[in-house]
């Protein structure tokens, strides 16, 4: 579909209505995102605007302000799309980013609160292959009719690929309604279990006989804070003093994993943390028991 900038807006807001957009204007070389909060007039008064920005080598982004019906599924193929239209999660709008790649905007009809609209991101994603670290209630999208200002679409000529409004129905997704119920049931049975195993934890905490808690190896400055760093240490520390999985899962569960995805995705994690421990165990006689 080839218009004007102009014209595009027009269409994927009327496909997105909502009543504030927060409009990312991201420059690549300062490794900064300007954003700007406009109404739906605003930014109609702003493509030109916006169109300098852009010729000025800064990627253009969109999202609903505040809570809002949407889930954003990036990094699609069409064959992805015809799969959510079969199962009831038709698009309210489609955008090609980039040659052959697409963002695909499912409208639940009310408003998510942040967890939940995560949680059925995440969810999305997870079905269709969409890019996981995309998936999450604020997520910016590209914004129809500017370029694509990434240094790996750039032609031979010097210009860069227009993102494209491939559709933009509006409508309702026909089966949102148990994808959120469905969600919400993940969500107080992964909160549930969360603070079931941090009351384990705390009334039979390992470190009564290790003599390190995972809070020591999160206060321990030569991990700097990074959190995948500590769990495997604190795994690998563990088990070598006879630990069990139970405890060192409870302990890397004292703090929050839902960033991790649903229950599945958060075990997946766990399992990977004490397979590697595991291995640095075998391979280090010094801390075989």
């Amino acid at each position: 579909m080839n218009i004007s900038s102009d014209k595009a807006i027009a269409a994927q807001m009327g496909a997105l209505p909502h009543a504030e957009y927060e409009v990312g204007i991201f420059d690549p070389e300062a490794d900064r995102m300007l954003l700007r909060r406009w109404n739906r007039e605003t930014l109609d008064r702003s493509t030109s605007y916006l169109r300098a920005q852009n010729a000025g080598g800064k990627h253009i982004y969109v999202r609903p302000a505040g809570a809002h019906p949407y889930s954003l599924v990036d990094d699609l193929g069409l064959e992805a799309i015809e799969a959510m239209r079969r199962d009831g999660f038709a698009p309210a709008l489609v955008i090609e980013t980039s040659p052959g790649n697409f963002q695909a905007w499912v409208n639940h009809g009310r408003d998510l609160p942040a967890d939940v609209s995560t949680a059925v991101a995440k969810e999305l994603a997870a079905t269709y292959g969409g890019d996981p670290s995309s998936a999450d209630w604020r997520h910016f999208g590209r914004l129809a009719g500017f370029t694509n200002r990434k240094a790996k679409y750039q032609q031979p000529n010097g210009h860069y690929p227009f993102v494209k409004l491939i559709e933009a129905t509006g409508c309702v997704a026909a089966a949102s309604d148990s994808l959120i119920k469905a969600a919400e049931q993940r969500l107080v049975a992964e909160k549930t279990a969360a603070g079931q195993a941090r009351a384990r934890f705390r009334e039979h905490s390992p470190s009564r006989y290790l003599g390190k808690s995972i809070q020591d190896f999160r206060n321990d400055a030569r991990y700097a804070g990074d959190n995948h760093r500590t769990d495997l240490a604190y795994a690998t520390y563990a088990l070598s003093r006879g630990a069990s999985l139970e405890d060192v899962e409870a302990a890397i569960r004292t703090r929050d994993l839902s960033h991790k995805g649903n229950e599945r995705r958060q075990r997946d994690y766990i399992d990977r943390t004490v397979g590697k421990a595991r291995e640095q165990i075998a391979k280090a006689p010094s801390l075989q028991r």
